[in-house]
This record gives structure tokens, sequence and C-alpha cells, in this order.
């Protein structure tokens, strides 16, 4: 009994990594490649919508940014949405109004959430672009980001993210992001993105109508697409800047509040998982949300039977030795970064602290913590 257990726990270990990426592969090829009717882009009016929380500090540098895109002025606005900041910002913003920036503001600090629906109710655009203040745009990035709504199919389109190192460099070109990017590719191409970048993404007006302004809007505009019977797709040529964070320690937070707000969402929206309503949309955010954030509470029951099947041969003997030199390994370059800087080791170590992470916001979460509101972190 307890070997096929092991055998069992060796499965949904690596199904979300493994497994469902070939499932997706399969699905890929068997469907129709045809898009949705095309439609005319060159009348849409986009609204560029920038949530902001106590940013006096970058709030100008973003707007410099937003005004530097290069599209029909005609055809475009600049809205800030004020999460009811008290630290200078809003005056800022309103220093730049002779130049068509219009701030509206939350009366009352719910959330990110919660500034967007405000601005949503206000806009006037066909297309809501959604950004961060720490993000920086291309100028040519809305005239590459609205061609993807030619496609009538397309509810919402996200950017790629690239990292700004404290050095100026560029990162994100690891083999984990590129895994990312190849999975993401592959349910844009399906049945649509489980989840957009939420630092720089743009939606129809309609697949806003439904705000829930209690789960991260990057999963609400994903889903409100599904429910429509769009998809949510990834633009490879459209590209969000933005500095990783000053202090490297606070990285891990950022992920346990990233965690936490889409367990949040998942359990306020649970239909999504019922495939006789989403389809192959249900499968994916199956398996790549829910089965991901389980594989930590997998691998450490893998280990546990591991350790009481180790006796019944050598694969399984193998199969222990092999686990406490993976983890052995990651807790090595935990406290030496000269060894975690060596390409495998980088690997091992980041996936075991992802999980170590995952496993944190779940215990958080099932202990109650929620996290609407935000504070934006220094970069």
């Amino acid at each position: 009994m307890l070997v096929l257990l092991f055998w069992f726990l060796v499965f949904l270990s690596v199904y979300s990594y493994f497994i469902y990426p070939l499932i997706l592969k399969l699905l890929s090829r068997a469907r129709s490649q045809s898009d949705g009717q095309a439609q005319d882009v060159d009348q849409l009016f986009l609204s560029l919508v920038i949530t902001a929380y106590n940013e006096k500090d970058r709030i100008r540098r973003k707007l410099e940014n937003a005004l530097t895109l290069d599209f029909d002025k005609d055809r475009f606005e600049i809205v800030i949405a004020s999460d009811s900041s008290d630290d200078g910002t809003d005056d800022i913003v309103r220093e730049y109004a002779d130049r068509g920036v219009r701030l509206v503001r939350a009366e009352e600090r719910l959330g990110k959430e919660n500034a967007q629906l405000t601005a949503i109710k206000a806009v006037k655009g066909d297309i809501i672009v959604f950004s961060d203040v720490a993000t920086e745009m291309e100028p040519d990035a809305l005239q590459k980001l609205v061609k993807y709504f030619a496609d009538a199919s397309v509810g919402a389109v996200s950017s790629e993210d690239r990292f700004i190192s404290q050095d100026g460099s560029v990162a994100g070109e690891g083999a984990y992001v590129k895994y990312e990017m190849w999975l993401r590719k592959q349910e844009s191409n399906l049945a649509g993105l489980v989840g957009l970048s939420g630092s720089f993404f743009a939606a129809r007006k309609e697949v806003c109508e439904e705000w829930d302004i209690h789960s991260p809007s990057d999963f609400n505009t994903a889903l409100n697409s599904a429910r429509l019977g769009l998809r949510a797709v990834t633009a490879p040529d459209v590209l969000g800047f933005y500095q990783d964070l000053k202090d490297p320690s606070k990285e891990y937070m950022r992920k346990i509040r990233t965690v936490i707000r889409g367990m949040t969402a998942l359990a306020r929206h649970p239909d999504v998982l019922n495939p006789s309503e989403f389809g192959v949309y249900a499968l994916q955010v199956f398996s790549h949300k829910l089965m991901r954030w389980l594989v930590p509470w997998f691998l450490l029951a893998l280990f546990v039977v591991s350790a009481m099947v180790s006796s019944e041969g050598f694969i399984y003997s193998l199969a222990l030795l092999g686990q406490l030199a993976f983890y052995g390994v990651a807790l090595a370059a935990h406290y030496n970064e000269k060894v975690r800087s060596y390409g495998p080791i980088k690997i091992i170590y980041f996936f075991t602290q992802v999980n170590v992470a995952l496993f944190d916001a779940a215990c958080r979460f099932l202990a109650g913590t929620r996290m609407t509101t935000w504070k934006p972190s220094a970069r």
C-alpha cells in the first residue's frame, strides 16, 4: 500500500511542472487554430489606468514615461487611480492636469482593485490598460498591444515582465523564466491565460464590468474573459520593465502576498474549476494554480513515505537519498551565495525557495490571512 502511495505522490509532485505542459502541448495540436473574427482597431479608444498609493517619490517618473507613449492623442487618456494616497501623490498628479492627466481618487483605502474599479467607472476607453507606478513601458508599447485586439476572440492582453537589476542590466532570461513564458504561450493559444502580468495588461471595457475588488485584477481579468467566451493572451513583444527589489529578502514576502491573493481569488470563484462550465480553461486553472500550490505538500508527504519504504528496494532507497541530496544542496545554497551562483544549483535553490513560500502562504491562508490593501515595495 505504501509503495502505491509513493508512486502516486511522485505523480502528483511532478504533474504541474512536467505532465501538465505535455497535456497542453497535445491539446494545442488537436485544437483548431482558427482565430476569431477580425476587428478594426484603428478607432478604438484607450484609457491608461495607473494605480498608485503613496507614490510621491516615483509618480513623476511614471507620468513622464506615460506621456512619451506613442499613440493617437485623440484616442488616448491617462488616468491615475489613487487608493486614497495621503503623502502628496495626488497633488503631484494634479500638476499634470494641463497635459491631459486625470486624477480619480477612491474615497477610502480598500486596495488596488477598488482603486481600479473607481477608475473603470470613470474612463471612456474601449480598451482599458492597467499599469503600476513601478513599471516602465516602451514608447511603442500601446501600438503593439492594441493590435492583439484585432482578433475579436481576445478579451485581454498581458505584457511580459523584464526585471532591471540594481546594476542596470535587464534580467529575466533564466531557465525558469523561459519555462514559464513557454507555458504561458501554450495556455494563451489554447483557452487563455489563467493569470496576467499584474503590472501591465489591458482588457476590453466589457471584460471589466464585473470587478471583484477582493481578488487580484490579473486573475479577475483572465477569469472574466473566460466567462464571456473570450481569451486572455500573452504579448511577447509588449514588455514591462521594473526594478528588482532593493532588499532581496523582501522578495520572499512578495511571493507570499501574491500566492495568498491568488488563493483568495480561487476560494471566491471556485466555479472556475468546473469543466462543464469552463471546459479546458478549468483544467488550466486546476493544473497551473491549484496543483502547483499543492506541490510542497506533495513533496513533504513524498519525503515521509520515501523514508518509510526505503527498505523495499534499491529504487526507494535511492529516491530517499536523492531527496536528501536535493534539499541539502538547496540548504547549502541558501547560506552560501557562491554556491547558488552555479546554474543547476541556482535552479534547485529557486525551486525549493518557491515551494517553501507556497507552503508558508498556504499555512497563512488557512489561518485566515488575507491581503487586499498594499504598500509599494522599495525598488
